[in-house]
C-alpha cells in the first residue's frame, strides 16, 4: 500500500492524470471482499476520523440548486452551522454566506475536491452536482462530464475516506417501457435522455461500490421538487413552479406541458426531511440502497383548477414543447414508495391543496416586497 500511495502522488505531482479512475486499487484493502453478492464483514460505514458521538461533518456538492440551500439549512439545524460546508462552482448570494460556510468546489477537480474532504474532515458527502433533463439534452457532453465523471470522483473519494455518501436519484431513471402507474422500486429502466441514462449509472455504481468497497451509498428517487424560493433550473417538471411565479404576477401561464400530462410531484420541505431521515435511518434497517419516495401526482390542468381556487381569474394556455413532452411521457405518473414506508418509515405531510397553498403565499409575499423595493 506504501508504494501504491507513493506511484500515486508521483503521478499527481507530474500532471498524469485527472480523474482517479485508473486508482481503483489504492481503496481501501480492507474494505474488499470476495463476494459480489455480501458486504465485507470488516467494511467500515463511518469515517475512521468521527465517533458515534461525533456530529457528522458534511459538504454538499452543487449546493446553489434548487435543494442545497434548504438542505444546508436544515443540516445545520440539526448538526451545527459549521459542521456543514456549502459548496459549488458558481458565486454564492450575501444571504447564503451569512448562513454558515460556503467554499468553492468544482467536482470534475478530484485532487482539489480529495484535498477539501481531507482538509474539512468530512464524513457525510450529498453529492448534488448535475445538469438536468431539458439542461442535459441541451448539452450532452457537459452533462455527460458532469454526471459521470464527476459522479466517480466522489464515488472514488467516498470508498477511499469510508464517507456516507448521498446522491439523489430522479424519476428520470425510467423509460418508456418502464411500468408508469406506479413505477416500483426494481423493475425495467430504459431512460432517453442523458439525464436520466446518468442518474441510471449512478444507482447501479453506487450499489457496486456498497457490495464491493463497503461504501454506504444511499439514494433516493426524488419526483418533481416544487419549491417557492428558487427559479426554474432546466428540468422538464419546472412548469410545476413556474406556474406560481407567473401567476402572482401576471395572472396567467403558457404551459409547455400538455393539460393531461401527469407526473408525481413533492414539496421541498418533505424531500429535504426524506433525505435526512435515509441518512440518519440505520444500516441494518435499509433492505436496498436507492428507493422511490413519493407524495402526490398531479396535471397541470388539476394543478391550475386548485390555483384558481385562490386566484379565479388565472388562466393557463397550453404551447407544448415537443422534447419535454416526449421526456414528460417516457416517465412513470406514479412511484411506488411502499419500500420506504416500511424500511423506515418515510410518510409525506404535503398534498396538492397544502402546497398550492404555500406557494402562492410565499409567491404573493415575494412579490409584495418586489413591489415596495
Amino acid at each position: 500500500m506504501q508504494i501504491i500511495r507513493m506511484l500515486r502522488h508521483v503521478a499527481v505531482a507530474r500532471g498524469a492524470v485527472q480523474a482517479p479512475s485508473c486508482w481503483m486499487s489504492v481503496l481501501p484493502v480492507r474494505c474488499l471482499g470476495n463476494s459480489s453478492s455480501q458486504i465485507p464483514e470488516n467494511a467500515s460505514f463511518h469515517s475512521a476520523a468521527s465517533s458515534e458521538a461525533d456530529p457528522p461533518r458534511i459538504l454538499i456538492t452543487g449546493g446553489l440548486g434548487q435543494l442545497g440551500v434548504g438542505l444546508a439549512n436544515l443540516l445545520r439545524k440539526r448538526f451545527g452551522e459549521e459542521n456543514v460546508i456549502l459548496s459549488d462552482i458558481k458565486k454564492p448570494p450575501n444571504y447564503v454566506l451569512h448562513r454558515g460556510p460556503f467554499i468553492y468546489a468544482d467536482v470534475l477537480d478530484y485532487k482539489r475536491l480529495r484535498e477539501i474532504v481531507v482538509s474539512h474532515r468530512i464524513t457525510w458527502l450529498f453529492h448534488y452536482s448535475a445538469l438536468l433533463s431539458a439542461a442535459g439534452e441541451a448539452n450532452v457532453p457537459l452533462a455527460r462530464a458532469l454526471n459521470i465523471t464527476g459522479l466517480h470522483h466522489v464515488l472514488d473519494i467516498a470508498a477511499e475516506y469510508h464517507l456516507r455518501l448521498f446522491v439523489p436519484s430522479t424519476i428520470a431513471v425510467f423509460g418508456p417501457t418502464s411500468p408508469r402507474n406506479p413505477a416500483l422500486d426494481l423493475c425495467t429502466q430504459r431512460p432517453r435522455t442523458i439525464y436520466g441514462v446518468s442518474k441510471v449509472h449512478m444507482e447501479l455504481m453506487g450499489e457496486y461500490y456498497y457490495y464491493r468497497y463497503g461504501l454506504d451509498f444511499r439514494c433516493l428517487r426524488y419526483p418533481g421538487i416544487i419549491s417557492a424560493d428558487s427559479e426554474p433550473g432546466g428540468g422538464t417538471t419546472d412548469y410545476a413552479v413556474h406556474i406560481f411565479h407567473e401567476a402572482t404576477r401576471r395572472g396567467k401561464f403558457e404551459c409547455n406541458l400538455k393539460a393531461n400530462t401527469r407526473l408525481p410531484m413533492m414539496y421541498i420541505s418533505d424531500c429535504l426531511r426524506a433525505t435526512l431521515e435515509v441518512m440518519n435511518a440505520p444500516a441494518e434497517s435499509l433492505s436496498m440502497r436507492t428507493y422511490n419516495i413519493s407524495a402526490m401526482s398531479f396535471t397541470p390542468e388539476e394543478l391550475a383548477q386548485e390555483v384558481r381556487r385562490h386566484l379565479p381569474e388565472f388562466q393557463i394556455t397550453y404551447h407544448v414543447d415537443p422534447m419535454r413532452q416526449a421526456i414528460a411521457d417516457s416517465w412513470p405518473m406514479n412511484l411506488d414508495d411502499s419500500s420506504a414506508r416500511k424500511d423506515w418509515g418515510w410518510r409525506h405531510d404535503i398534498d396538492l391543496p397544502e402546497l398550492v397553498t404555500k406557494m402562492l403565499n410565499f409567491r404573493s409575499s415575494d412579490t409584495r416586497v418586489a413591489q415596495t423595493n
